[in-house]
């Protein structure tokens, strides 16, 4: 058994078989970090740490849109009317 793999290695792999495999997960990843940066941008005026949420969900792939959406969405506006 080979523990260690190299970069000529790569060419003995058959990417036709595996990219059908790993499309669907790099498509939904691209989408969620598109639709969480559309959403980052269209309410800038209402958000908090505008700039932090666009690095983490640039830097952070598809993590980072995930936290986007779970905790960043809360609008300041409301934060204001609750205080």
């Amino acid at each position: 058994m080979k523990l260690h793999y190299g970069f000529e290695d790569l060419n003995q792999i058959d990417w036709a078989s595996i990219l059908p495999i790993l499309l669907p997960f790099v498509l939904v990843g691209f989408l969620l970090i598109t639709v969480a940066l559309i959403d980052l941008y269209k309410h800038r005026d209402s958000r908090e740490n505008v700039l932090m949420w666009a690095i983490i969900i640039l830097f952070f792939n598809t993590i980072g849109s995930v936290l986007y959406f779970v905790m960043g969405r809360k609008d300041v506006n409301k934060r204001a009317l609750r205080n």
